[in-house]
C-alpha cells in the first residue's frame, strides 16, 4: 500500500526551529518526526512513500536517503512549484490509482493505521479522516437567547468536538473533484458531500500530536521522553 505525506509546510509557528529545517525534520526523541511517521507506516505494511516538499525540501531529501529506512521501502519526492494547498498538493503525485493514505508530515501518533484502512475499505467511501476527542473550554458564561430573550445560561462550559488528526484515507475516485488550481483539504470534503459522496470518520484515542506550535512540540517532546514505548519505539 502506498501513503503520501505533505511536508512543504513553511511551519511559520513552530519558529525559530523551522528557520534553518523543516517543520517534519525537528526532532522527537533523538529522531525527526517525519522519520517516526515513515517507521510507524511501514509498520502497518506500506512499501511506497511520497513526499509533497517544497520549503527547504531538499534537505528532507537529504536526511532521508542516509537516515536507514528499510531496504524494502521506496520513497518518492515531488516538488510544488507554487503553494498548491493540502488536497492540491497530491497533483503532484503521479499514478493514484488505489486506495492511499494522505497525512501531513508533522504529526506523532500511536494510530492504528491498518484499522484506519480496514474501516475505510469496510464502509466504502471515497474519503475517510481519523478524528480524535478534542475538549474546549470556555472561561465565560455562555447565553443561549432566541428572538433578543435569553433561554438558557451555561457557566463555563467545556464543549467537545471530533477534529481531524491530519490523517486521511482516500479512495482514487476522491481524485477528480479536486477544485482547478490550489485546493485546501476542507474544500475537498465539502465538494464531495454535496457530490453524495460518502466521507466517512475514523474516531480514535490513541496518542497524537500536532507538532505545529512551540507548546505542542514541548508536550510531544517530553510524553514521547516518558514513555517511548507508546510509539513503539
Amino acid at each position: 500500500m502506498r501513503a503520501v505525506i505533505l511536508a512543504g509546510g513553511l511551519g511559520t509557528r513552530l519558529r525559530p526551529y523551522t528557520t534553518v529545517i523543516p517543520k517534519p525534520l525537528v526532532p522527537v526523541g533523538g529522531r525527526p518526526v517525519l522519520e517516526h511517521i515513515i517507521w510507524s507506516l511501514h509498520r502497518h505494511g506500506i512499501r511506497q512513500v511520497d513526499l509533497c516538499v517544497s520549503h527547504l525540501g531538499s534537505l528532507i531529501r537529504l536526511y532521508l536517503t542516509q537516515a536507514g529506512l528499510p531496504e524494502d521501502l521506496e520513497l518518492g519526492f515531488h516538488w510544488e512549484d507554487e503553494a498548491l494547498g493540502t488536497a492540491g498538493a497530491l497533483r503532484t503525485v503521479p499514478d493514484l490509482d488505489a486506495t492511499f493514505i494522505a497525512m501531513n508530515g508533522d504529526i506523532l501518533t500511536s494510530l492504528n493505521y491498518s484499522a484506519l484502512v480496514r474501516h475505510h475499505e469496510e464502509v466504502g467511501a471515497a474519503l475517510t479522516i481519523a478524528t480524535h476527542g478534542k475538549k474546549v473550554d470556555i472561561d465565560l458564561g455562555v447565553i443561549e437567547s432566541s428572538d433578543g430573550r435569553v433561554t438558557g445560561y451555561v457557566e463555563k462550559p467545556t464543549l467537545n468536538y471530533a477534529v481531524s488528526m491530519g490523517i486521511y484515507v482516500y479512495d482514487a475516485r476522491a481524485l477528480q473533484y479536486l477544485a482547478p488550481g490550489p485546493s485546501q483539504f476542507p474544500e475537498l470534503v465539502l465538494r464531495l458531500i454535496d457530490a453524495g459522496e460518502t466521507v466517512a470518520t475514523f474516531e480514535s484515542d490513541a496518542d497524537w500530536y500536532d507538532i505545529g506550535t512551540l507548546e505542542e512540540y514541548e508536550r510531544a517532546s517530553q510524553d514521547f521522553e516518558n514513555a517511548p514505548e507508546r510509539f513503539e519505539v
